[in-house]
């Protein structure tokens, strides 16, 4: 792991400044604790980091919890009796893990990985835009089409205009353009450019055109437009920032309901990030995704315990941390110590930092994650490929991250179906006879379930009287006894319309068989 720690490194501290406003924002909108989205994202970086077998996800505080954290604080009766519901998910996680539910992980299609990713990246441009120029009427890190300001995406796009904080989006420009050049022109000339990041170098900016021009009436940038980590007044005060559960409240139903809800939710969410992390990994690493359930279960455990939100790992760091070169989890453990490091070392100068700044690196990594040519070779791919991952993509940045996948996975089951109802047997007709009977051969697929059922139905309705029809299962390893009932039925319509059938099996030629269910119950397929 240490071997890579040039590359790690300095992917770490770009994933760092990608995740102290994530943190942050994402503990604002849950209406939680400031310093609760720090402890998540210290967690997720050095504990989760630590136990995951996944090289390049990253794990903290994920924005699709959000509104289920903002509704569980309410109705649980106070911040205390949430964490309790942390600690419990984590356990239920740990459950997960021994049940090897993770293999669920492998069963999201691609187009629909694609489409989150895409989505994603969408999402976060439109999302970061109205902070790029300074309105930072929305919390950082939010994913939800509907806003908690009341407005929505686009109303926000267009209410920019008159909400243009001019030190802020001065800033944002410069430090957009030196991430460019970086990336463009200075990576490609020499190590010292990948040691030391763009993102680096337009964070200090940001800090010193802050300190120069906060006295300036016309550029200097207002508190509610920096970073806002909380500064303890002295080391009681800061550990008065971590809370603990109320374990007496254990016995509350209530309790346990949002702890299934949060542990379902966040390994689903998991589960899609390793998924998507491992899709950009350019060497194509595969995480254990068992493993990374008893992970996530132990982190949400610990940051129960000490005050907390709930932990799953997100695209957004992990496609972050890969854009800056990072090459095993050591630059996700790195990132967790840095924000364990700077809280305690230094707040005050982190809320120097503009969040204008930090939108420009995070609008670099949406677009990374959504170039304009990925929808091109999905179309290319055919609608199957395509419809599925248009959907994912207009769902996420319509409602949000959730619902977005879920009607990706619906419209892929879909398209599974369909194609299923298309590909169940093959009708030939292959010649008619002087005396006018048409000869028939239906050859079934390998595998005929249920779904089959009516495009078998309507190929047998359509079999004209006086027919000879020959019936192939010698290629058929499993028949649904859905379909073997429809054989059942067809033959007595059969007889009644003159339709001699053979039947061809490896167990040899039967004509006109008298029951198609006995047939199959006393010798099976194997």
């Amino acid at each position: 792991m240490f071997k890579t720690l040039k590359n790690d490194l300095p992917a770490s501290v770009v994933v760092f400044f990608v995740a102290l406003p994530l943190c942050l924002g994402i503990a604002l909108a849950s209406g939680a604790p400031l310093f609760s989205g720090l402890i998540a994202g210290i967690v997720g970086g050095v504990v989760v980091g630590s136990l995951s077998g996944s090289k390049l996800g990253v794990s903290g505080p994920a924005a699709g919890l959000a509104a289920i954290v903002l509704t569980a604080i309410g109705s649980l009766d106070g911040y205390s009796n949430f964490l309790l519901a942390v600690v419990l998910a984590g356990i239920i996680q740990l459950i997960f893990g021994v049940l090897k539910a993770g293999i669920i992980g492998y069963y999201f299609p691609s187009s629909v990985i694609k489409g989150m990713l895409t989505g994603i990246g969408i999402i976060i441009i439109l999302k970061q835009i109205p902070h790029f120029f300074g309105y930072d009427a929305e919390a950082e890190g939010a994913d939800s089409f509907i806003e908690k300001s009341g407005e929505n995406t686009f109303s926000a796009l267009a209410n920019i205009s008159d909400n243009i904080i001019l030190g802020s989006l001065i800033i944002g420009l410069v430090g957009l353009g030196i991430l460019l050049l970086w990336d463009k022109v200075l990576s490609k000339k020499g190590k010292v450019f990948h040691i030391i990041q763009g993102p680096l170098v337009a964070v200090v900016l940001g800090i010193i055109f802050y300190a120069v021009t906060k006295d300036d009436s016309t550029l200097n940038i207002a508190q509610s437009h920096l970073v806002s980590v909380p500064v303890p007044d002295s080391f009681d005060s800061f550990l008065g920032q971590f809370s603990t559960p109320n374990f007496s409240a254990i016995v509350n139903p209530q309790i346990w309901i949002v702890a299934f809800t949060i542990a379902l939710v966040a390994s689903l969410e998991t589960l899609l990030s390793v998924e998507a992390s491992d899709k950009l990994d350019p060497e194509k690493n595969v995480t254990p995704t068992n493993r990374e359930l008893f992970a996530q279960g132990a982190g949400n455990i610990l940051s129960g315990l000490i005050g907390g939100l709930p932990i799953t790992q997100v695209v957004v760091r992990s496609s972050a941390n890969v854009q800056s070169g990072g090459k095993s989890k050591l630059s996700t453990i790195i990132h967790g110590f840095l924000l364990l490091i700077s809280v305690i070392v230094i707040p005050t100068l982190l809320n120097m930092i503009p969040l204008s700044v930090l939108a420009a690196i995070l609008l670099i990594v949406g677009y990374k994650l959504a170039k304009p040519s990925l929808f091109l070779q999905m179309y290319k791919l055919g609608w199957k490929q395509f419809l599925p991952f248009i959907v994912t993509v207009a769902g996420i940045v319509f409602a949000d991250l959730l619902k977005g996948i879920t009607l990706g996975l619906v419209v892929g089951i879909i398209v599974i179906l369909v194609k299923s109802y298309q590909n169940s047997h093959f009708l030939n007709s292959e010649e008619v006879s002087n005396n006018g009977v048409s000869k028939l051969k239906l050859t079934l697929a390998e595998e005929v379930t249920f779904f089959n059922k009516g495009a078998i139905l309507k190929e047998l309705e359509s079999i004209p009287e006086n027919s000879y029809l020959e019936i192939d299962v010698r290629r058929t390893r499993y028949l649904d006894n859905d379909i073997i009932e429809i054989l059942d039925d067809f033959a007595i319509k059969a007889h009644a319309r003159n339709i001699n059938i053979t039947l061809i099996s490896e167990r040899g030629i039967v004509e006109n068989p008298p029951s198609y269910i006995e047939f199959f119950k006393l010798a099976p397929l194997k």
